[in-house]
């Protein structure tokens, strides 16, 4: 992890200062170079040469000798501060720049240039120093004074106005440098005030924003005079909440990577939001790219792991690595750390996932159950959160030291309660009645440092007299390394794959809040929730502040990503059970792609040969057959005849060998909205705005037979199996027995009506899983049925698009439905939850499409034909062909033969080169 290698590079620093020495919540204002006049116990005395800094709470002295301790005296502990118009007795000839500082109490950091507590010193002492530009010790002492008033005030809430003031005056006061600017060509788009944050601390200053780059200039020149990031290498950017407002930006130049490059905290929320915009106008498909539907599908599909998909679930629930309230979490995976041996393909090894932490163990939660039935509201089952700041640096604080002493005041944790055994923890986490924690990314990790105490810290020895070094490992890992591994592996099983969507129920889901948080026994305390407590209403600031406080350390729930129950991994063992199950059991049942059946079926290789390169299309040949837009294309099975409908009233019937027109049959003066052919090639069958359905009998070349089924007209059929199912306008879904013998025999008291699928508004599209076990049915409000055919139940109803829905359709493994609409959206929906897990703008509407799962083949309102890449969320091709809208689009069982027809009342034929 970046937050492993940031401590690392903060410890090699040849600087031993860090903003970590500052309490929490204090600015480092400026610095100085300065020497410590020493009085030696002889009576002579000597200069100590070093960088004295100004903070808002505390005065640092740093000396350049690295073995000296760093000094730190706090700003309410000082009794005066002065300035000395004495001679300096080292140096008679410098006769300003010192000014002496009386204090009760001081604190040695690093002495001997180790890591280690705090030493406080209690005496009552004066320290004087002398600056090197001796012209500055009056301005520098009048700051100190103003500043040390600010820390004797009574109140808080008083102190940290007052300290803001004078942040917001420095600031005021100076500007961004624009001599700083990489390329003096380079155009200021904005600049503001804002503050740079890393955990624990943050760094005030000015951003400016160019065409060319983000600019980050320190206040105190600290670390760098400035921090620059060109805008072509940003990738992603996130807005933030800090401190519960939002006033967070974070800026990353990777893919994958969960710590950012800066994380930005602003002063007013207009000019996070306009930052924003500037970078990005910058960013291909920004928005389209990393939204959590996105992420969601690709996880679904096992295009990225379950590690990567947590990642960025962790990463736009506002988590981050620099924010410690805010700090990733992962899950307890493992169960057993007793075992010599691990056993990944054995389910007890796992922890119940679809628990929180404190429900696993059954006689903890009676307990907790009890109180909280007995507690006044607002109640809670846990007192403690699943992360907070202190306990991330339990886990790391043998990689992080410098931030453990930071938030403990100078001293590390007592031995007794520090991170020291993998299963001593674990046991801990089940049995303790206040202790919650869940994981960090850090255990799934490669960087065995958070394991091993490199750094040969002093962390105590416990009550047994056992000192506390290296973390104790379960007797199934060998080595850290191997630890790592196997809690990798573990994290990637296939048990966790199948159980992942519970637990991200929990964290991330719908049972984080409400009803199901309680019904899954998931509560915690009101002020860890997003909008749990609203600061502005609270009218004593010290109550506010002590609020935040509170908020701040005690822990922070993730903000809820989803609201419906999370889709469940599409793993091999998952699609084995649904082939085994029945329609008695279950209502979805999932169909099988040819390729998990067969490995000697290769029309499954054809089609995603075929897929792979869906863009490379070209026209063989084109032909305007009818006088209307194309409603329908059908293909006879030997390929050889080619049935269109259109607007115009006819069923045409086109030869492909002859490139010529065969027939032409009008039944009626209404439009004819799409067309089948019957598994025989014996009949065409014809849905028409007259309310009827029409049997065509190739063989015969006339009608032998017609269907009245609706009050309104019929605007999509489908076939399978001597089922006829049939889409009108009067807000049905029908579903009629009809055998090929009846048909032929054409005696309507034939047609047995199966069901009716009752809608609330006007059906526009209908579609069969391959099984033809599913229907969805798109509506001409912009709403998608999903319906169990068997029991003739509707499983979900969802309201996707604004507007009329053009197309429905599975994907191959029915595990997902792709829908177009007259919004211009793409929308892709989990079947089994009815989830909406994907949606695409596509910038004008997509009339039609064929797909693979993954990659789609659409005809566009502008007549091209479009290739998406869901997983992308992006457009990888666009294909001109029609003049008009595409209207149809008919593609072969081996997906390299395509027929499109369109508003030009064009029908044409393409080809695909490999």
């Amino acid at each position: 992890m970046a937050f492993l290698q940031r401590s690392r590079e903060q410890r090699y620093a040849k600087e031993r200062f860090n903003l970590l020495l500052l309490d929490l919540e204090e600015y480092f204002f400026e610095q100085h170079l300065a020497w410590h006049v020493i009085k030696r116990d002889r009576g002579d005395e000597r200069n100590v040469r070093g960088s004295l800094k100004i903070c808002s709470k505390s005065i640092i002295f740093e000396p350049d000798e690295a073995s000296k301790p760093i000094i730190k005296i706090a700003l309410r502990d000082c009794v005066t501060i002065d300035v000395n118009e004495e001679k300096n007795p080292f140096n008679p000839f410098i006769q300003h720049g010192l000014f002496s500082v009386v204090f009760s109490q001081v604190c040695h950091i690093k002495e001997k240039n180790i890591v280690a507590p705090y030493k406080v010193l209690r005496d009552k002492n004066v320290y004087i120093f002398q600056l090197e530009q001796a012209e500055k010790v009056d301005d520098v002492v009048q700051t100190l004074l103003q500043l040390h008033r600010a820390s004797r005030l009574d109140h808080l809430a008083d102190q940290t106005a007052m300290i803001t003031a004078i942040l917001q005056s420095r600031l005021a006061r100076t500007s961004f440098d624009k001599h700083r600017f990489h390329n003096i060509n380079e155009v200021s788009q904005m600049e503001c005030s804002a503050e740079m944050v890393t955990p624990l601390v943050s760094n005030p200053g000015h951003v400016c924003i160019t065409d060319k780059g983000l600019y980050f200039q320190p206040l105190n020149g600290y670390p760098k005079p400035v921090l620059r990031i060109r805008l072509e290498d940003v990738r992603r950017i996130y807005k933030r909440r800090h401190s519960l407002m939002p006033m967070g930006l974070e800026v990353f130049c990777t893919e994958n990577d969960l710590c950012s490059d800066i994380y930005l905290k602003f002063y007013r929320p207009q000019d996070r939001d306009e930052l924003y915009f500037f970078i990005a106008q910058y960013l291909d498909n920004h928005v389209i790219e990393h939204t959590v539907e996105s992420y969601m599908l690709q996880w679904q599909k096992g295009h990225i792991t379950n590690n990567q998909y947590l990642l960025h679930l962790n990463n736009l629930a506002d988590r981050s690595c620099n924010d410690l309230s805010q700090y990733p979490v992962f899950p307890w995976i493992i169960a057993d750390y007793t075992s010599s041996d691990l056993d990944l393909l054995e389910p007890n090894t796992f922890r119940d996932l679809g628990k929180p932490i404190g429900a696993l163990k059954k006689d903890r939660l009676e307990r907790l159950l009890s109180r909280y039935e007995e507690m006044p509201e607002p109640k809670f089952m846990y007192g403690s959160h699943y992360s907070s700041p202190g306990y991330v640096l339990f886990y790391l604080v043998r990689v992080a030291p410098e931030y453990m002493l930071c938030i403990q005041n100078g001293k590390f944790d007592q031995a007794d309660r520090m991170f020291s055994s993998i299963a001593e923890t674990w046991r801990n986490c089940l049995e303790g009645a206040t202790d919650f924690k869940e994981l960090i990314p850090e255990f799934y990790g490669y960087d065995v440092g958070f394991l091993v105490n490199s750094l040969k810290l002093d962390l105590g020895k416990k009550q047994g007299g056992e000192l506390v070094d290296d973390i104790q490992l379960p007797p199934w890992a060998t080595d850290p390394d191997d630890y790592l591994r196997k809690n990798r592996d573990a994290l990637e099983s296939q048990y966790v794959s199948e159980h992942l969507h519970d637990w991200i129920d929990l964290i991330f889901g719908y049972k984080q809040k409400g009803s199901d948080a309680v019904a899954a026994h998931n509560v915690f305390h009101p002020v860890t929730y997003e909008g749990g407590v609203d600061l502005n209403s609270i009218e004593d600031p010290d109550h506010e502040i002590a609020m935040l406080t509170q908020i701040l350390e005690f822990g922070q729930t993730p903000k809820q990503l989803f609201t419906k129950p999370h889709p469940q991994r599409i793993t091999q063992k998952s699609r084995s059970i649904s082939r085994s199950s029945s329609h008695s059991t279950s209502l979805i049942d999932y169909p099988v792609s040819p390729s998990e059946e067969s490995f000697e079926d290769l029309t499954e290789e054809s089609r995603t040969l075929a897929w792979s390169n869906i863009g490379k299309l070209e026209i063989v040949d084109q032909h305007q057959i009818h006088k209307e837009p194309i409603t329908g294309i059908a293909v006879s099975n030997n390929g050889s005849s080619i049935f269109t409908t259109s607007q115009d009233s006819t069923l045409k019937m086109f030869s492909k060998e002859l490139k010529s027109l065969q027939r032409s049959i009008s039944f009626s003066n209404m439009a004819l909205s799409s067309c089948l052919i019957l598994p025989e090639d014996s009949t065409a069958i014809c849905s028409s705005w007259d309310n009827n359905v029409y049997f065509y009998s190739i063989a015969f070349g006339r009608r032998h037979d017609t269907l009245m089924g609706h009050d309104d007209a019929v605007s999509k059929i489908c076939w399978h199996e001597d089922r006829l199912y049939t889409a009108s306008w009067d807000s049905t879904v029908k579903i009629w027995s009809c055998k090929p013998s009846t048909v032929s025999a054409a005696k309507r008291n034939d047609f047995h009506l199966f069901a009716e699928l009752e809608h609330d508004a006007s059906v526009n599209s209908m579609n069969l899983n391959c099984g033809a076990s599913l229907l969805v049915s798109g509506t001409k409000e912009g709403s998608i049925y999903i319906w169990d055919i068997p029991s003739c139940k509707m499983l979900h109803q969802l309201r996707c698009h604004s507007g009329i829905v053009y197309e429905t359709a599975f994907s191959p493994d029915s595990r997902h439905i792709l829908s177009a609409g007259e919004d211009g959206f793409l929308k892709v929906i989990d079947v089994q939850t009815g989830t909406l897990i994907s949606s695409i703008l596509s910038g004008q509407p997509q009339r039609c499409f064929c797909w693979d799962g993954t990659t789609v083949l659409s005809g566009s309102e502008s007549g091209e034909l479009y290739v998406w890449d869901l997983l992308g969320g992006k457009v990888v091709e666009k294909i001109q062909g029609h003049s008009g809208a595409v209207t149809c689009l008919w593609m072969n069982e081996q997906c390299n033969s395509i027929i499109t027809g369109g508003e030009d009342k064009r029908v044409i034929f393409w080809r695909l080169l490999f």
